[in-house]
């Protein structure tokens, strides 16, 4: 029987990329999303992957979800922790709403994810649970303390769950993308993207297949001696 993989905000960019990969390595996978039912169900019938919808900034909700995931496809193997939002300003222009709704989504749901499918694969003595963090949690941006602080976050609460779920057979991993070709990037100014793209010593952006190829492994069987890690995929502009 295939193993269950969820993946949040998996049905658009780097999340879909994602889907389509662990679909490829051999998971039966759920793509969650939180808006768009339009999208989400264009991305289930071109790819036969089953789309779900919740908020992953509710804890409830991602218990439910996790519940249904659970009911229809099997016991949830992996989560990736892709889902995330930017509510960008300088702190002065910043609301405190803006910084709560990134951090509650961004941060946030990494916990609710973990917490909703932690104690089956610790019972089971097999999971793999890989975080999307960020370039910009590792060295900050400018205009971004909201969205830094919580992929900031994402790394240490990495580490600190691969300590608990270790001995359990259970890996915890995070990646953190540069700057990836995916809708977000593009709606960039053409002359900020220059700047940034001048920055990347490849030279060019990151493809959202490169993201999904890295998870896919830390996903994999031969991946159970890797946890607590966080992988760099930015083409060498930031190297930590």
């Amino acid at each position: 029987m295939a193993r269950v993989a969820i993946v949040t905000g998996g049905t658009r960019g780097i999340g879909e990329a994602i889907s389509l990969a662990l679909k490829e390595a051999g998971f039966t996978v759920a793509a969650n999303y939180a808006g768009n039912d339009e999208k989400a169900a264009a991305f289930a019938e071109r790819t036969g992957i089953k789309a779900y919808k919740w908020d992953v900034g509710d804890f409830d909700a991602c218990a439910e979800g996790v519940k249904k995931v659970e009911e229809e496809l099997g016991p949830v193997d992996a989560v990736v922790n892709n889902a995330g939002i930017t509510r960008d300003g300088t702190i002065l222009k910043m609301s405190r709403e803006m910084w709560e709704d990134v951090i509650r989504i961004n941060l946030g749901g990494c916990f609710n994810m973990a917490h909703a499918v932690f104690p089956g694969m610790r019972t089971r003595k097999w999971g793999r649970i890989v975080n999307i963090g960020s370039i910009n949690g590792q060295a900050g941006q400018y205009g971004q303390v909201n969205y830094a602080a919580a992929k900031s976050g994402i790394h240490g609460f990495t580490k600190a769950l691969a300590q608990e779920g270790a001995r359990f057979g259970v890996t915890v991993n995070a990646i953190a993308p540069g700057y990836i070709d995916t809708d977000m990037v593009a709606a960039v100014p053409a002359d900020v993207l220059e700047k940034i793209v001048a920055k990347i010593p490849v030279g060019r952006l990151g493809q959202a297949h490169e993201i999904a190829r890295a998870v896919a492994f830390l996903c994999s069987e031969d991946a159970g001696f890797v946890t607590g890690s966080t992988l760099s995929i930015n083409g060498g502009q930031h190297m930590y």
